[in-house]
């Protein structure tokens, strides 16, 4: 459900929480039950800590910061050119 932003005169403003259909114009402030005015606020689609906001984060830094690699893993192994012994094969093309 939608977060709604209200703001009461004398204790400032507070979120409350409804559905799209049912939100109130006006709330009761939880301090001191006075009458608060819905704000109109921005979205905050963006704002998250869940995985995925994290992983969207992390691509669009890595668009202007990417990651620099000195050299390959350690411990990671080439993988072996096979060795013919063919003499045919010493005239074909080399990549």
């Amino acid at each position: 459900m939608p977060l709604y932003q209200f703001r009461c005169a004398q204790c400032g403003p507070f979120d409350r929480s409804f559905s799209m259909a049912s939100v109130p114009d006006a709330a009761a402030c939880p301090d001191c039950a006075a009458e608060a005015r819905r704000q109109i606020t921005a979205s905050r689609l963006g704002h998250g800590a869940s995985t995925p906001m994290r992983l969207l984060d992390a691509t669009a830094r890595s668009a202007s910061e990417p990651g620099v690699v000195s050299g390959p893993r350690p411990g990671a192994a080439r993988a072996a050119r096979p060795v013919t012994t063919n003499p045919l094969h010493r005239k074909l093309p080399r990549p």
